[in-house]
């Protein structure tokens, strides 16, 4: 275990607690099975808005003197235009940023994960669940707690935001099927 991480983890550690591993979840870019339906979405999101916004600044309806209704629609193309620029790209950013402040470790009492100044774990012998999903790339994501996976994850605004889908799942992790077995193997001595 690296330096970083040990020095991450060692401050929400039980007394006599020891780290059976630890890890992050995949960093860059990572597309998840929502992106099949998001990344159309967000073209057309931010296309209308580019469009929308190219014609009342710069078009034929840029230049027509209306009494200030026309500051109205140019303001009103703003935000829709930074939400559309968002879903394009600013999310992928902000989802790895999140992703590298995010830090897992199994114990031999519990699954840990700390996200920002938050820790969430479990006990690891009374986890809820334990589910293995294995992706292309060989990675693979755990979770301890059911409606935590798939479309169940699409609770507020977490769908678009992978790394905050769950408080409780190790996502995208590397040598996923080594930790279900560690957890496993600790969870029913």
């Amino acid at each position: 275990m690296n330096a970083d991480l040990r020095q991450q983890l060692q401050p929400h550690l039980l007394p006599h607690e020891r780290i059976l591993w630890s890890g992050q979840p995949q960093q860059g870019l990572t597309l998840s099975g929502m992106d099949a339906l998001l990344i159309p979405f967000s073209l057309m999101w931010g296309g209308f808005a580019i469009f929308w916004n190219a014609m009342v600044w710069f078009g034929p309806f840029g230049g027509v003197d209306d009494g200030g209704a026309d500051w109205f629609f140019k303001l009103w193309g703003l935000p829709f235009l930074v939400i559309g620029l968002y879903l394009i790209a600013g999310r992928f950013v902000h989802d790895a940023w999140l992703r590298r402040r995010i830090f897992y470790a199994v114990t031999d009492q519990r699954v840990i994960v700390l996200r920002g100044g938050s820790v969430s774990s479990l006990d690891i012998r009374r986890l809820p669940r334990l589910d293995l999903a294995q992706h292309r790339d060989g990675t693979g994501t755990l979770a301890f707690e059911p409606g935590t996976s798939g479309w169940m994850a699409a609770n507020g605004l977490n769908w678009w935001l992978p790394a905050l889908a769950s408080p409780t799942r190790f996502f995208r992790i590397q040598d996923p099927r080594r930790v279900y077995e560690l957890i496993h193997r600790n969870a029913h001595p």
